[in-house]
């Protein structure tokens, strides 16, 4: 057997980078399913870390986190899915817990790996020991960790609500679907406890990857927990920022991709990437994003553009696309700062 080839100077060995990823919802699920085609390809290893936000608190989520007082299952159970085996047990342990209930009863809209989350959460009195278990029966290599081990709100400052000023809106579910315009987020309790296993994972990673997602509410809420954001800016790993492709109707209605950057920086300044990767089509004038991300970029960091979209239609990344992207970035770190370069699931929680 031929050996898998080392990665780029000072990042990762023989095995490939050692990769995480923060995020939530579907935009950390395609993120994870990119980053398990690299590591086939023996780019990164096969032992993906996800960081999962847990601020969730609509639909089977958030009935679950109010009747039990538990994390929101939702995000955490697609990254399970997303890092699970393919092989045949894998499959079925999958599809089984990404099954979600029809009718009209109690069950009515929860997903199974929603419950036995919730119940191996409940029964073994710590998360992430629970969401270990659930790993081991899907296969999975690598981890899934939440970003806090106590479930956590959003509360943001919306304008363009009434005459009156700024209003303060709470609820993940309210501020992704604000008809007003987010201008600021922070977090109840303000400053949460991160989890340790997710720091130690952020702080000896060789790669993270941030974005994309919706970018208030599963994107920025990692850099609101104080330890997660120091672990994040202060680790030895390159660090990847993955825009959207469209801004989103309610809490980034009208943004630019310029806009997603400046409301980062806002909500963290010292923050410094390798990387900004963002889709060709989603750039119409690609010097703007440039000067635009010319502070927010490390030494030797560059603007990536590449072709990443699902199709025309439907504002999704394709995973293929995706980690052909992030391997272009991956390979490439090393040119001069600021150039910039063009290369040729079930949304309910």
């Amino acid at each position: 057997m031929t050996a898998a080839p080392p990665g780029p100077a000072g990042l990762g060995g023989p095995a490939g980078l050692r990769a995480v990823a923060l995020g939530g919802g579907h935009g950390l699920h395609v993120t994870l399913c990119a980053l398990r085609a690299l590591a086939g390809r023996g780019l990164v290893d096969a032992r993906v870390t996800a960081v999962v936000t847990v601020a969730d608190d609509g639909g089977s989520s958030g009935r679950l986190r109010r009747e039990l007082g538990s994390l929101p299952p939702g995000d955490l159970r697609m990254a399970m899915a997303a890092l699970a085996s393919d092989d045949v047990a894998g499959r079925r342990w999958t599809e089984l817990v990404q099954h979600r209930f029809g009718g009209t009863g109690a069950l009515a809209g929860h997903a199974v790996g929603n419950l036995l989350l919730a119940g191996l959460m409940d029964t073994l009195g710590d998360p992430v020991a629970a969401l270990d278990e659930v790993g081991a029966l899907l296969g999975v290599r690598g981890r899934v960790l939440p970003m806090s081990c106590d479930p956590l709100d959003i509360e943001a400052e919306v304008t363009g609500l009434g005459a009156d000023g700024p209003h303060r809106i709470r609820g993940q579910v309210a501020v992704a679907s604000t008809p007003g315009r987010v201008r600021r987020v922070w977090l109840h309790p303000a400053r949460p406890r991160a989890c340790p296993e997710a720091l130690a994972a952020v702080r000896d990673a060789d790669l993270l990857v941030l974005g994309p997602g919706s970018w208030f509410t599963s994107v920025l809420p990692h850099l609101l927990v104080p330890g997660l954001c120091d672990a994040v800016i202060e680790s030895a790993a390159r660090r990847v920022l993955v825009l959207n492709l469209a801004p989103e109707p309610g809490e980034t209605a009208g943004f630019s991709p310029e806009q997603h950057l400046a409301v980062l920086s806002e909500h963290a300044p010292a923050l410094r990437v390798d990387a900004i990767l963002a889709d060709t089509a989603a750039v119409p004038v690609p010097m703007m994003l440039h000067r635009a991300a010319s502070s927010m970029l490390s030494p030797g960091g560059r603007v990536h553009l590449a072709s990443v979209a699902a199709g025309p239609t439907v504002p999704r990344h394709d995973p293929v696309a995706l980690a052909d992207a992030i391997g272009a970035v991956v390979a490439g770190f090393r040119p001069a700062a600021g150039e910039v370069t063009c290369h040729g699931v079930d949304r309910r929680t």
